[in-house]
């Protein structure tokens, strides 16, 4: 059959989709990833087709929307601003999403484009099934991941998770018109649209561990917690020789990024993060990600993009911002962490980091400093218990296969 995975945002909400895609290739299918052009290469590694979306994520960060993000004085306002970027971004899509679509006969959907996927399904007549790095829909043993880090009492978390589904429902609400009028259907609003979701019990899984999230068990069946998707790398793939001997060099350095996270002083952070490693007597290994850091230093090395599991086993500790393919990557190496969350689920999946034991408190990326960032370092490279769990945990990770249940759903679907 013909996948078509449908995804939109940074990096990070790309990346996992190619392993998965890469699993559904090896069971007989034709995969092929629609998303932002930028990320063709992610889907020539992975030997999946690839269709591109106009939008070029990073660009938009350095727009004048995407600087005014940077600037965002607090958690609200990022927010806002956010939301308002997608809205804008999804009315340019509309016409790569439905060209992608129409080649597919199975259509599978992340959390951010479920309102355009589902219609593209409807008006095409095609199966499909959300698959979601984070868990959204409403339960009450947790706040909404893009909301909060502190449960809201059961009430209080199934309140906060539907207004959280209307807001994203709203960032494409005046796309899915546009596209419900091209593809004949009728109008419909967006309130109604997820209660027909809910209705047709729309199946939904999640991309990342039950050991981590377990499964909420007030979900109904159909939403499932499958294990995480990883990046597919090709066979071999490993380190430059520059990062080999930076490691030989000396003993284990921690490596610090966060990955597409805007920040609005990226020099002034990479002094703090040094100054911080260096005061904690450790050696670091800086990402520029989106955000451009940088290090100097025999002791400091500044990297562009490697791939986190080679990487990640060598490293003292990982800090890092929290995003769902960071936190997983680290988790997966079996590695301690230094959370530093800034915005949507970054606070949620730093909370569950401190909570399972492998990081220590987070440091909240907006009021970082260096000697926060210090006494978290040096807690949680000199503290062996929070080693102990990590690789606990990561050993765990490994032997789970969060793709052979989307395998077979697909092949469910498909009626294989």
């Amino acid at each position: 059959m013909r996948v078509a995975l449908l995804t939109a945002g940074s990096r990070g909400d790309v990346a996992p989709y190619t392993g998965l895609g890469h699993a559904l290739e090896r069971a007989g299918h034709r995969v092929t990833l629609v998303t932002h052009a930028p990320f063709a290469p992610l889907a020539e590694k992975a030997g999946i087709g690839f269709h591109p979306l106009p939008v070029d994520p990073r660009a938009e960060l350095d727009s004048a929307r995407g600087r005014a993000l940077r600037r965002s004085a607090n958690d609200v306002e990022q927010r806002v601003r956010a939301f308002a970027l997608a809205r804008q971004g999804a009315g340019q899509m509309v016409d790569g999403l439905l060209a992608g679509a129409e080649k597919a006969d199975v259509l599978l959907v992340s959390s951010s484009l479920q309102l355009l996927g589902h219609t593209l399904a409807e008006g095409l007549g095609l199966p499909a099934m959300g698959v979601y790095l984070q868990p959204l829909h409403s339960t009450r043993e947790f706040a909404p991941s893009v909301m909060s880090t502190r449960s809201l009492g059961p009430a209080g978390n199934r309140l906060a998770a539907r207004a959280v589904n209307v807001a994203i429902d709203a960032v494409y609400s005046g796309t899915a018109r546009t596209l419900r009028a091209r593809l004949g259907l009728p109008p419909s609003s967006t309130r109604a649209a997820r209660r027909i979701r809910e209705r047709q019990r729309w199946p939904v899984r999640h991309g990342f561990s039950p050991l981590v999230v377990p499964r909420p068990r007030d979900w109904r069946p159909e939403l499932t917690v499958d294990g995480y998707w990883w990046q597919h790398d090709p066979p071999g793939a490993g380190l430059p020789p520059h990062v080999q001997d930076f490691l030989a060099a000396g003993p284990p350095p921690v490596f610090v990024g966060l990955g597409s996270i805007p920040v609005p002083d990226p020099a002034r952070l990479g002094v703090t993060v040094v100054r911080a490693l260096r005061a904690a007597g450790l050696r670091g290994v800086i990402q520029r990600g989106w955000s451009g850091l940088e290090a100097d230093g025999d002791d400091m090395l500044t990297v562009g993009e490697l791939p986190h599991a080679a990487l990640f086993p060598h490293a003292a500790a990982v800090v890092h911002h929290a995003g769902a393919g960071t936190t997983a990557a680290a988790l997966r190496a079996g590695v301690p962490a230094v959370p530093l969350p800034l915005q949507l689920d970054t606070g949620f999946w730093a909370a569950r980091l401190t909570a399972l034991g492998v990081a220590p408190r987070a440091v909240p990326l907006r009021r970082i400093t260096a000697g926060a960032l210090t006494a978290a370092l040096r807690r949680v490279t000199t503290d062996p218990s929070y080693r102990e769990r990590a690789r606990a945990l990561g050993t765990r990770i490994r032997a789970e296969d969060g793709t052979a249940p989307v395998v077979t759903a697909v092949n469910r679907l498909a009626g294989t």
